[in-house]
This record gives structure tokens, C-alpha cells and sequence, in this order.
């Protein structure tokens, strides 16, 4: 099955696991995360979308997807890619995530 992605713009486009790996990589710039952590962090999101069974995934899914294994891989990784995605407006919103981070609650 193949995988598609829909824009909040409406447009879709093929699932690219190297468009999560380099969006990500920009996140983890300066952390200890290597490439081979990557290429299992958009492995495992690749893996995450298929399992739903979907095969139009909307862009905010993919993000969920990629959340869940960044927190595992890298916090710092995690918050960087979180302010984009999550649209962060405040440092309360870097707080709330961090105390998410500390309590080990789900994050997404």
C-alpha cells in the first residue's frame, strides 16, 4: 500500500521517510543522535502510519508519529521539533511540555 500525506493546504503528496528523517535532523542539530538513530526513528514512524491502515495520512498524524519516538531518542530533540509542530507561543507552552516530559506522560 501506498502511503500519502494530506497538507493542511489540501495538497497530497507521497509518504517520503526522508523528508521525516530530515525534518528531524534539523531538530537534533548539535544533540548526540546519530544517523543510524534517525533512520530508525523514520522507520518506525513509516511502520506507526502503515499499521493504522490508512493509506491518506494527514500531516498532522505523521506528527504524531514522529513525536513518540523523539522523546524516546532526544528531549532536547523532542522540545525543538515540538515548538514547530505544536506551534509553541509562549515559554508556558516549553514548560507544559517539559513538566509532560518529567512526569512520563504520553506525549503528543
Amino acid at each position: 500500500m501506498q502511503l500519502v500525506v494530506v497538507k493542511r493546504s489540501g495538497v497530497v503528496e507521497p509518504f517520503s521517510r526522508e523528508k521525516v528523517v530530515a525534518g528531524v535532523r534539523k531538530a537534533c542539530k548539535g544533540r548526540p543522535v546519530s544517523e543510524a538513530d534517525l533512520a530508525r526513528l523514520g522507520q518506525q514512524v513509516e511502520e506507526t502510519l502503515r499499521a493504522s491502515g490508512q493509506a491518506e495520512i494527514p500531516t498532522d498524524e505523521v506528527g504524531v508519529a514522529i513525536l513518540r519516538p523523539l522523546s524516546a531518542l532526544d528531549a532536547v530533540a523532542y522540545l525543538r521539533f515540538a515548538s514547530v509542530y505544536k506551534n509553541y507561543e509562549s515559554v508556558d507552552d516549553f514548560e507544559a511540555e517539559i513538566h509532560k516530559l518529567r512526569s512520563d506522560a504520553p506525549v503528543a
